[in-house]
């Protein structure tokens, strides 16, 4: 086994191994059916609760995409990164059910992370002239709006289920933290100040929590293979609770992996060497 895809449940604290691979999986998505999406080789795979195995996704000419992908919030619609047809990544969004990608974003590089709540606008990070941002735009027919840019990395962005706020993690003030702004990028406020190094966080669909990865102090950016914690805080902060430890870093939750009753998330564990 090389990679693990596992579902956590809140209630009983315990941890089911829903398909062990000798590929490298990553960045588990949880489909309004139960079914499961993730990424592979440049591929993206529909993994059933019922028949645990991997299924591709036919992309059409997309067949460089990184682990940033996920599903509208009506389950209607992918959102997916790809480089294959650009210098850098760029955001096209696919139905579901099939069809040819379309592109939403005219600059790259580009990496999606969050849908909002009404499925009419998605937030991503980005790099415009050297320059680290977090930005959205419509679904249909918008223009990119950088929210937040400036000195040092900006990542995972993700929406509150009211879509008040976006969450993401940068390391703005020195240290990498989680941090919350409006959905229009006003208020940033810093809400993780600890020793570990924070990234990718996933607020529950009831608005109770956020998820997130936490590395060991003086990790440098988010490499995989490495000892990492998944960590549950409350919604508006406070103390956070270790859920799990074990080997991963990126891959594990790159993008939001909450079931859509908020009582499990999925994600993903890799063998150690």
């Amino acid at each position: 086994m090389f990679a693990a895809l596992e579902i956590f449940n809140l209630d009983t604290g315990e941890t089911e191994t829903l398909l062990e691979t000798e590929r490298h999986i990553e960045a588990p998505n949880w489909a309004a059916d139960g079914a499961l999406i993730v990424n592979a080789e440049g591929q993206l795979f529909r993994v059933p609760l019922d028949a645990p195995a991997l299924e591709r996704i036919d992309t059409g000419p997309l067949t460089g995409l990184n682990n940033d992908h996920g599903l509208s919030p009506d389950g209607g619609w992918y959102a997916l990164s790809d480089s294959t047809l650009t210098e850098g990544s760029c955001i096209y969004v696919m139905p579901a059910q099939g069809g040819t990608p379309r592109r939403v974003t005219a600059e790259t590089p580009s990496w999606w992370h969050g849908w909002s709540p009404d499925g009419s606008e998605l937030a991503y990070t980005c790099r415009r002239d050297g320059v680290f941002g977090i930005a959205s735009i419509a679904v249909e027919e918008g223009e990119e709006r950088v929210l937040i840019a400036g000195g040092g990395h900006y990542d995972g962005p993700d929406y509150t289920p009211d879509g008040r706020h976006i969450w993401f993690n940068s390391d703005r003030e020195g240290a990498m933290n989680l941090w919350r702004m409006r959905a229009n990028g006003a208020e940033p406020e810093e809400m993780t100040g600890g020793d570990s190094v924070d990234w990718f966080p996933h607020p529950s669909p009831d608005g109770q929590h956020v998820l997130y990865l936490a590395y060991p102090p003086g990790t440098e950016g988010h490499p995989f293979g490495r000892d990492v914690e998944l960590r549950l805080m409350p919604a508006e902060g406070g103390a956070a609770e270790t859920l799990a430890s074990f080997y991963g870093g990126q891959g594990t939750i790159n993008v939001p992996s909450w079931s859509p009753v908020a009582r499990r998330f999925a994600y993903v564990r890799y063998a150690r060497p």
